[in-house]
């Protein structure tokens, strides 16, 4: 396929990823049908992808997407610290910098009693809906959603918590196919944060 093709492919894919919160899977697959592409075609590589969220999100987002990645940071970093007893980690979009208001957070946690993450939120009065999924390892697990306060705009968002158990936690942080760390822990959401808020050095006269 031409480089202009894959180029579109991934252009289509990446308005998808930031204006609709859709995955990079759900998004390649929805840009191959709308651009009438064959299905051998071979998509978008993650570098591709991922090039092509930062120009759209550069383009048409450049004076909104810092502090929506910021609120959203926010309340990725209070659930963790309350469900910090399953060494939360923090994925997708919301921990990689190119998340917008319309997506979600994911928090992989790790524990040997499936359970228990079900019993801290039944305990605590938090309702949420089950179902199960591939988990960080690629196997599937059971992963809870629920419908959080975003404190910054007083209006819920999506949190999606994935339950590992605790074996997985040796490969969660293996560098991903662009040699990232692919989820940060809630002492790197932390220094993110403060990162953010910190005054930039003084030059000298």
């Amino acid at each position: 396929m031409r480089d202009e093709a894959v180029h579109e492919w991934a252009a289509v894919a990446a308005a998808l990823m930031v204006d609709d919160g859709w995955s990079p899977a759900q998004a390649v697959r929805r840009a191959r049908t709308q651009l009438g592409l064959p299905a051998r075609a071979t998509p978008p590589d993650a570098a591709a992808l991922e090039a092509a969220v930062r120009t759209h999100l550069a383009l048409f987002h450049a004076a909104t997407q810092p502090a929506e990645l910021r609120a959203l940071r926010q309340t990725a970093l209070q659930w963790m610290q309350r469900l910090v007893a399953f060494a939360p980690l923090l994925g997708g979009a919301v921990w990689h910098g190119t998340a917008t208001r319309h997506n979600d957070i994911h928090l992989q946690l790790f524990s040997d009693d499936p359970k228990a993450v079900e019993v801290a939120l039944l305990d605590a009065g938090v309702p949420y809906e089950a179902q199960q999924a591939s988990g960080a390892l690629g196997r599937e697990v059971p992963v809870l959603s629920l419908a959080v306060r975003c404190a910054d705009w007083n209006e819920p968002v999506g949190l999606h918590l994935w339950i590992n158990d605790t074996r997985a936690q040796r490969g969660a942080r293996l560098p991903d196919a662009l040699g990232r760390v692919p989820r940060g822990t809630v002492a790197e959401v932390r220094a993110l944060l403060a990162a953010e808020t910190a005054p930039a050095p003084m030059e000298e006269p």
